[in-house]
């Protein structure tokens, strides 16, 4: 017969279904950049506390540092949104804490000059031409963007 291992931890802790990777890539998406902060083209990163509870929400969240400018509390709002799985713990509702970096740099300017071309093709078929030229006359026109 085999024993039965044993957890390697009492204690399960609450993760993010995905992974770090899926974590970041929802801050990513969700984030907002603030008009204040892109009117000062400021950059930072917003180091924050925050608390999950037995089902997995975010209760609680606190500012540990940041560059201020309305990005610490879009990052807090950022946070709150995030909901995690919680394993089992013999049957106590434990809250966790966690910490996270939510970095924030200026976006790219857009090119406001797109290249783009569009052919558009007609063939104009006009029976009195057709007779006297016996052949199809057709216009090409490129639009530019």
């Amino acid at each position: 017969m085999k024993k039965e291992r044993q957890d390697k931890h009492f204690i399960k802790k609450p993760y993010y279904e995905g992974g770090v990777d899926a974590m970041r890539a929802f801050i990513r998406k969700h984030k907002k950049y603030t008009k204040e902060a892109l009117e000062k083209k400021i950059e930072g990163v917003v180091v924050i506390k925050y608390m999950i509870n037995a089902s997995g929400k975010v209760i609680k969240t606190k500012v540990i540092s940041g560059p201020g400018y309305g990005l610490d509390e879009e990052a807090e709002r950022v946070v709150k949104l995030l909901k995690f799985k919680v394993p089992k713990n013999r049957s106590s509702k434990l809250k966790f804490q966690k910490n996270i970096n939510v970095h924030f740099k200026m976006p790219k300017a857009k090119k406001l000059e797109t290249k783009v071309q569009y052919q558009i093709k007609t063939t104009v078929k006009s029976k009195q031409k057709e007779a006297e030229t016996k052949k199809n006359s057709s216009y090409h026109y490129v639009i530019k963007f």
